[in-house]
Order: C-alpha cells, then sequence, then structure tokens
C-alpha cells in the first residue's frame, strides 16, 4: 500500500511539474483536426483526368506517389492549380508540388494546415535532392503562431551539418498546450506518432532517404510511439520525459537511439514514471536504457540543444550528415 502511495503521488508530480515548467497558462484538454482537410469533397468529385483520384484519408503514400508518377506534368499542375489544400498535405505526393500547393504559406513549405492552432512542415536545404534528411519533431506548445522557433533550430542543424542535408522542422501534430493532463498523458503523441509515421512514409514514397528524427522534450513521447513504424535511420531524443518504454528494445525498432540531457534542464525534476497513464516512463539518459547518450553539458537550458557552438549541436550534424 505505500509503495501504491508513492507511485500514485510521483505521478501526480509529474503532472504538476511538467505543467508548472512549461510556462504557459491554464489549458483545456487538445484535440487534432479529425475532420477531412478543406476541399477533400471537391477533389474526390474531380473525373477531369477520367480516372479517380486518391482519397486522401485512405489512400497510402505509396499509392500516392504510383498515381502521379502515372500523370503528365500538364496534369499535375492542374490538380495543383484546383485543388492546393489537397495537394499540399498529400504524403507521398511529388515535393516540388507539394511547395508549388503550400506557397502562400511560404517558401519550401511540405505541409500547411490553417485549422485550430494550425499545422505545418517546412524544408531547409535541397530536399529533392538530398543525401540525409533530417526531420525535428518538436515538443509542447508549438504550432503556426510559435513555429519561428523549430524553424530556427531546423536552420540551424542544416548549416552545421553537410551540404547534401536537408532538415525538416515538423510541426505536423496538435501538441500540449498551456498547464493541463495532455502534457502528462500520451493521447496527443499518439495521434501524432500516427502522423509521424505516415509523413516518413511519404518522404519514403517519394524517394528520399530514411531521415533521422530529432525530438525535443514531449516530441519525444511522439517519435518513442513511432519508433516501431517508421524508417529512421535514428531516433534523437533531448530534453525527454521519456518515451513510453523501459528500455531501447522495447522501441522495437531498428533506428539507432540517441539521447541528450542537459544537467540545466529543467526536466530532470520530473520523476520518470508512467502509471495509470501519467508519466512517460523511463529517462532516455539513464544507463539502462540502453540509448547512445550524447553530450550535453554545455547546453544552458530545456529549449537550447540546437544552440551554435555546442557540443550537442555538434553531434547533431554529424548524426544527420552521416558522420556519427
Amino acid at each position: 500500500m505505500r509503495r501504491f502511495k508513492k507511485t500514485l503521488t510521483t505521478a501526480v508530480l509529474t503532472l504538476l511539474l511538467v505543467g508548472s515548467t512549461a510556462g504557459g497558462a491554464s489549458a483545456s484538454s487538445q484535440s487534432a483536426p479529425s475532420d477531412p482537410l478543406p476541399g477533400t469533397a471537391a477533389w474526390l468529385a474531380d473525373d477531369s483526368l477520367g480516372k479517380e483520384l486518391p482519397d486522401p484519408t485512405t489512400a497510402t503514400p505509396s499509392e500516392v506517389a504510383a498515381f502521379f508518377a502515372d500523370l503528365t506534368g500538364t496534369q499535375q499542375r492542374r490538380l495543383v492549380e484546383v485543388h492546393p489544400t489537397v495537394v499540399g498535405n498529400l504524403d507521398g505526393a511529388p515535393v516540388h508540388l507539394r511547395y508549388e500547393a503550400n506557397a502562400p504559406a511560404g517558401d519550401q513549405v511540405l505541409a500547411y494546415d490553417p485549422r485550430g492552432r494550425g499545422l505545418i512542415a517546412r524544408v531547409t536545404g535541397d530536399l529533392e535532392n538530398a543525401t540525409h534528411v533530417s526531420v525535428i519533431v518538436p515538443g509542447s506548445d508549438i504550432d503556426i503562431s510559435t513555429f519561428d522557433r523549430t524553424a530556427q533550430w531546423a536552420a540551424d542543424l542544416q548549416a552545421e551539418a553537410s551540404r547534401d542535408t536537408a532538415v525538416i522542422a515538423w510541426a505536423g501534430y496538435t501538441t500540449p498546450s498551456g498547464i493541463g493532463p495532455d502534457l502528462a498523458t500520451g493521447r496527443l503523441a499518439e495521434t501524432g506518432a500516427g502522423r509521424l509515421t505516415r509523413f516518413t512514409d511519404g518522404l519514403d514514397a517519394a524517394g528520399l532517404p530514411d531521415p533521422s528524427l530529432f525530438c525535443h522534450s514531449y516530441g519525444s513521447v511522439v517519435c518513442g510511439l513511432a519508433a516501431p513504424d517508421t524508417d529512421a535511420s535514428d531516433i534523437v531524443v533531448m530534453g525527454s520525459p521519456g518515451m513510453r518504454a523501459d528500455n531501447v528494445t522495447a522501441l522495437d525498432t531498428d533506428a539507432h537511439v540517441w539521447a541528450a540531457k542537459s544537467p540545466d534542464d529543467w526536466i530532470d525534476r520530473v520523476p520518470n514514471v508512467e502509471f495509470l497513464g501519467l508519466g512517460h516512463g523511463a529517462d532516455p539518459t539513464s544507463p539502462g536504457f540502453g540509448a547512445t547518450v550524447l553530450p550535453a553539458d554545455d547546453v544552458p537550458a530545456h529549449d537550447a540543444y540546437f544552440t551554435t557552438g555546442t557540443s550537442t549541436l555538434a553531434a547533431f550534424a554529424a548524426i544527420a550528415g552521416g558522420d556519427l
């Protein structure tokens, strides 16, 4: 009974600590957009090509890629012009067409959904010709309005890595916002993991290299849940509250798993437990977890792992460029 009470207290403390250090106000439970993207009905009703268009909800990225490969350039451009909100978010569609479709949202935007808090993915570097690809998966309180920080991390990583490396800032899931239970549970991470898996399947279907995933804070929970189903070559977690796994073996992945945690990161005050749905489990930097631990002593804060000049960013760049 005493052990039960201690575990329960620790789980509740996890919720309070993660919430109180997130820097946001109290928030109600978040939810990802569940309705089809605007324009989906018109897309499905379009018979102008004399063939059925792939259902954005059910078609696999490989089916999407095969569909576009069978079109002429003129047919592809017409779909971009008439159905930009669908093509711009269609995993498996050619990269240049997604860029065209999302042009109102900025340069090299690979996905854009303005509904709710918004979802976006933006590329730094030459993705179509890249030898190496990395995807940054951010943590809580990131959406379209706060995306610039993640985009800057992508720019800093790409600048440090080899020239043939492209980096994608992927705010493609609904993150926890403010203080609330979403931070200490895996509900949003489960949905995010499905979206991340489909996104990386789309990169594969487009003929791009297996990506390295760089997962910050709550984003590492997303990556932990996505690990068995993504073809990532590397999974790098930093400032992680846990990956919802006891160890690397439990992640059921062929990816090389790396972990970094600064001694000045407040995440170290969050108990590494998972109980009654609260908490995210073992510390990925702990000896028993089995990840390769990266240097992080010169990282000054929870949100500073991509800071130029740190040993951590240098290690990240080596992984991203295939040198480590």
